[in-house]
């Protein structure tokens, strides 16, 4: 029997894997992909995951960034220490570095292996996986996302709310030619529309509309992108060569337990958040508390210390959950009404004060992080949020 099954191989479970495997536990990691998938889902890491992936070794090159966006407006944070900090690295290369680190520390990972169903008793759960015998482990934590089937069968409700604007991405080769547009987002009345680059050669274009022909999720093509555009712009833009395309919908999601006996929770299958930039930073450090308490449980820490992990790590999913919400809701608001908030809260965000608040919460400061192992004597302390009551 295994200690720990992991669901999912994106780089939350694996993430998960590496940290057990480092406390001394040999975990396996089940997905149903039949290898790893080369999609820039994310485009790269802030806040406490870069911290953490640092101390690590895995992650280099983090800076503190000038401006950062809390959903349309922009933080400026030349001259302030803040602890948030961003690294620019795509979800392929993330997930290839941190699935190297989790073999090389013991970790198994099995790919094209599609868990149907599980279920539990006191000693342990069995996972029943497509065309082979059942897995038993002694605990299992679902990683495997929004959608996920491991909290389905612990039975775990998802609570929230889905958006009800469609947003069409895709990433080109080529020089974009802006057609009029300035870069970042543009609105119009029917939507908004997103020109930027993350990287020489490749340019991405979005387009954000209310409803819209067509599925609100999953497969893309240019041509639905193109109409997108057109809708939206009133005119044809050039796209250059197609990498990636995709359709999404925001959802604002908080699982109503992240434990149901041996079943865990972490990452997207515990939480969906409707603004960019915070799943990964959140999942991963699910994922390193987590490790720790199982680690600490099967080393012979009493029971209780499992209780800890949705202890800790559910308020900051709440308290992102709000800041997400409040960045989505500015994004909505269009018009004059949309423009003159967006201009105040400028203002706002120019103080020192006030941009340094925004950019602890963002970087998921709660109170001291260290990861498991860490010497007391050097552990970082982080500023201390505190959710202000109404």
């Amino acid at each position: 029997m295994d200690d720990v099954v992991i669901v999912g191989a994106g780089p939350v479970g694996l993430m998960l894997a590496g940290e057990l495997a480092l406390a001394g536990v040999r975990p396996l990691v089940l997905d149903k992909r039949p290898e790893p998938s080369e999609l820039p889902r994310a485009n790269g890491v802030i806040g406490q995951a870069v911290d953490l992936l640092e101390q690590r070794g895995l992650l280099k090159g983090a800076r503190r960034p000038p401006r950062f966006p809390f959903g349309p407006v922009p933080l400026p944070l030349a001259r302030l220490d803040v602890p948030l900090r961003t690294v620019v690295i795509q979800q392929p290369r993330l997930e290839r570095l941190l699935a190297g680190r989790a073999a090389e520390l013991g970790a198994e990972i099995r790919r094209g292996r599609e868990v149907r169903s599980l279920t539990q008793d006191e000693q342990g759960v069995t996972l029943h996986v497509a065309g082979e015998r059942p897995v038993r482990a002694g605990f299992a934590v679902g990683c495997d996302g929004g959608r996920s089937l491991v909290r389905e069968q612990a039975g775990i409700g998802f609570p929230g709310t889905t958006d009800d604007e469609v947003l069409r991405l895709g990433h080109f080769r080529g020089r974009p030619k802006l057609g009029g547009l300035a870069r970042g987002w543009n609105e119009f009345p029917g939507g908004r529309v997103l020109l930027t680059s993350l990287r020489p050669g490749v340019h991405i274009v979005a387009v954000r509309e209310k409803g819209g022909p067509g599925e609100k999720g999953g497969a893309v093509t240019v041509g639905d992108l193109r109409a997108a555009l057109r809708r939206v712009t009133g005119r044809d833009l050039p796209l250059g060569e197609p990498i990636w395309l995709t359709a999404t919908v925001a959802q604002a999601r908080l699982a109503e337990r992240y434990r149901a006996g041996r079943v865990f929770l972490a990452g997207d299958a515990a939480h969906l958040f409707p603004a960019g930039g915070s799943a990964l930073n959140v999942g991963l450090v699910d994922a390193a508390e987590l490790a720790a308490k199982l680690a600490a449980h099967l080393a012979g820490a009493p029971a209780r210390v499992l209780d800890a992990y949705e202890a800790e790590r559910r308020p900051q999913a709440e308290r992102t959950l709000a800041h997400t919400r409040a960045q989505r809701a500015l994004e909505r608001l269009s018009g004059e009404e949309g423009a003159a908030l967006r201009d105040l809260l400028g203002e706002v965000f120019a103080h020192p004060e006030s941009a340094r608040h925004l950019a602890a919460l963002l970087h998921g400061s709660t109170g001291p992080y260290a990861p498991p192992g860490a010497p007391a004597r050097r552990r970082r302390r982080r500023p201390t949020l505190r959710a202000s009551r109404a």
